[in-house]
C-alpha cells in the first residue's frame, strides 16, 4: 500500500493588530530615551517676577548632557505616576462616584427626560450641551473639569443610538473648542498676553469670530458622525462594541422620572455649581474636585436610602473599571520626565526658533503655529508652554512684523487643538478612561476635524498678519 501523503501543517499568521496605548506610550518613551543620546542638552536661563516665571530670550546655552539610562526609563514611570497621582485618584473616584449615582437610576430617567422633550429633534440638545461646555472652557472654568461630566456624555450617546465616542466629543469637544480660542481664560491667553506685553484679554472681537467659526463647524462633525452611526451602526469606529462598558443598559424610554431622582440630580449639579464657585472665589484645585466626587457619593447614597455596603460596592465597582485608563496618565508623563531630565525640551524651544526666523510674516505666523503644535504634542500644560515660549515668539514675532496678537494666537491654538489628541494630555486620557475608547480609535475620529481645524486656523492667521491684527 502508498503510503499516505502528509497534508502540510498549515501555520496560523500571526495576526497584528492595532497596537496597545501602552505600546504605543512605551516606544515614545524609548524614542524621548534615545533623543537624550541623540541631542545636545540645553538650557534657557529664567527669571521670576510677581510669582510668575518665563523664560529670558537670547539665553539659551548648551549644559552637561544627562542622557537617560536603563534604570531612569522604568523610574520616568512609577516617577509619572507619581506626579499625576492627582488625576489618577481624580479619575477613580470620579468613576466611582458616578457609578453610585447613576445606581440609584437619576442619571438614565434625567437624560430620557431630555431627550423625550427634544424628540425628533435629539441634534438641538447635541448643539445646546456643546455650546454650554464650549462657554465653560472660554471662561477657564471646565477645562479639566471636564472630565466630570463625560459619564454624562455616555450615557446621552447611549440612548441616542450613537457610540462612546459621540458621547466624549459632545461633552470634551466642547468644552475645548471654548478653551482652544478662548478670549476671557486667565491662566493661559491672559498669562500669555501679559508675557507679550499686551493689554489683558485684546483682541477678544477677532478671537471671539474664531471661536464661533470652529464651534459650528466641530458641532456639525460631530452630528453627522452621530447620525452616520445611528444610520449604520457598522460604520462606528468602535467596531461592534461601541460601548467598551456593555454593563451601562439602554435607558427605559418610560421610565419616570421621580422626586427622588429630582433631588439626586439636583444634589449633584449644586454641588459641581459649588466645585466652579471654589475655582472663582478660591481658586480651588483638582484636589478639590476629587474630594467633593467623595462628597457626592456618600450624600447620594444618603439621599438614595443605600446601606453603607451598598455605597461601597458600587463605589468600588466603578472605581476598578478604570484602572486601565487612569494608569495611562502616569504613563504618558514619563514621557515629559525623561526629556525634562535629559535637558531637552529647552533644546526643542531654542531650535524651533531657530528655524523660523527665515519666514515671511504670513509664512512665519503659520509656520509658527506648526511649530508650537509639535511643542504642544509633548508639553499638554497651556500655562507652561506660555512661560517657555511665548518670550521666545515675542522677539520673533516682532522681528519677522508678526502681530504680537498673532504670536499670542499661534500659542493659544496649537495648545488647544494638541490637547485635544496628544497621548501626553493627563485630562485627554482620563475622558478616554471613563468612556472605555482607546486613544487609538479617539484619534480615527479626530483626524479628519483636526486638519478642518488647522485649515481655519491658517486662514486665520493668515488675516491676522494682513489686517496687522492689534492689541485692541
Amino acid at each position: 500500500m502508498k503510503a499516505e501523503t502528509e497534508k502540510p501543517v498549515q501555520r496560523k499568521k500571526l495576526k497584528i493588530g492595532m497596537p496597545d496605548a501602552y505600546v504605543i506610550l512605551f516606544i515614545i518613551l524609548l524614542l524621548a530615551v534615545a533623543s537624550t543620546y541623540l541631542f545636545q542638552a540645553g538650557e534657557f536661563d529664567r527669571k521670576t517676577e510677581d510669582g510668575v516665571t518665563t523664560v529670558v530670550p537670547d539665553s539659551y546655552h548648551t549644559v552637561a548632557s544627562r542622557p537617560a539610562d536603563f534604570m531612569d526609563l522604568f523610574l520616568s514611570i512609577q516617577g509619572g505616576l507619581v506626579e499625576t497621582a492627582q488625576l489618577i485618584f481624580l479619575v477613580l473616584i470620579v468613576g466611582g462616584a458616578f457609578a453610585v449615582v447613576e445606581s440609584t437610576g437619576a442619571v438614565d430617567a434625567g437624560i430620557m427626560k431630555a431627550i423625550n422633550k427634544t424628540k425628533n429633534k435629539q441634534y438641538v440638545l447635541i448643539i445646546a450641551i456643546a455650546v454650554l461646555f464650549s462657554i465653560g472652557g472660554l471662561l477657564g472654568i471646565i477645562v479639566n473639569a471636564v472630565i466630570a461630566f463625560v459619564p454624562i456624555g455616555i450615557i446621552l450617546a447611549k440612548a441616542m443610538k450613537a457610540d462612546a465616542i459621540a458621547g466624549i466629543a459632545m461633552i470634551k469637544l466642547g468644552a475645548y473648542v471654548g478653551f482652544n480660542t478662548s478670549f476671557l481664560d486667565p491662566a493661559t491667553t491672559g498669562y500669555a498676553q501679559k508675557i507679550a506685553e499686551l493689554p489683558l484679554y485684546s483682541g477678544a472681537i477677532f478671537r471671539a469670530i474664531t471661536y464661533v467659526i470652529i464651534l459650528g463647524v466641530t458641532i456639525a462633525y460631530i452630528c453627522l458622525y452621530i447620525r452616520r452611526v445611528k444610520k449604520d451602526p457598522a460604520r462606528s469606529i468602535m467596531g461592534d462594541e461601541r460601548f467598551a462598558k456593555s454593563d451601562i443598559e439602554v435607558p427605559d424610554q418610560d421610565v419616570p422620572f421621580t422626586t427622588q431622582h429630582k433631588i439626586v440630580l439636583t444634589f449633584f449639579g449644586l454641588t459641581v455649581l459649588f466645585y466652579v464657585f471654589g475655582v472663582f472665589k478660591f481658586d480651588w484645585s483638582l484636589n478639590h474636585m476629587t474630594a467633593l466626587f467623595l462628597f457626592i457619593a456618600i450624600g447620594t447614597g444618603i439621599l438614595a436610602k443605600m446601606t453603607p455596603n451598598k455605597v461601597v460596592s458600587v463605589f468600588m465597582g466603578g472605581a476598578q473599571k478604570l484602572i486601565y485608563g487612569a494608569l495611562v496618565i502616569g504613563f504618558a508623563r514619563a514621557i515629559v520626565i525623561i526629556l525634562e531630565n535629559g535637558k531637552i525640551l529647552d533644546t526643542v524651544v531654542h531650535g524651533l526658533a531657530v528655524a523660523l526666523e527665515p519666514f515671511s510674516s504670513v509664512t512665519g505666523a503659520i509656520g509658527m503655529f506648526f511649530a508650537n503644535s509639535i511643542f504642544a504634542l509633548i508639553v499638554s500644560s497651556g500655562s507652561g508652554m506660555a512661560a517657555v515660549l511665548m518670550p521666545i515668539l515675542t522677539p520673533l514675532a516682532d522681528i519677522m512684523d508678526i502681530p504680537r496678537q498673532v504670536a499670542v494666537q499661534t500659542y493659544k491654538l496649537a495648545d488647544g487643538f494638541m490637547n485635544a489628541v496628544t497621548p501626553t494630555s493627563g485630562v485627554l486620557m482620563a475622558c478616554l478612561a471613563i468612556g472605555g475608547v482607546s486613544w487609538t480609535k479617539w484619534i480615527k475620529f479626530m483626524f479628519p476635524l483636526v486638519i478642518i481645524w488647522y485649515v481655519i486656523s491658517c486662514v486665520t492667521l493668515a488675516i491676522g498678519v494682513w489686517i496687522g491684527w492689534g492689541p485692541n
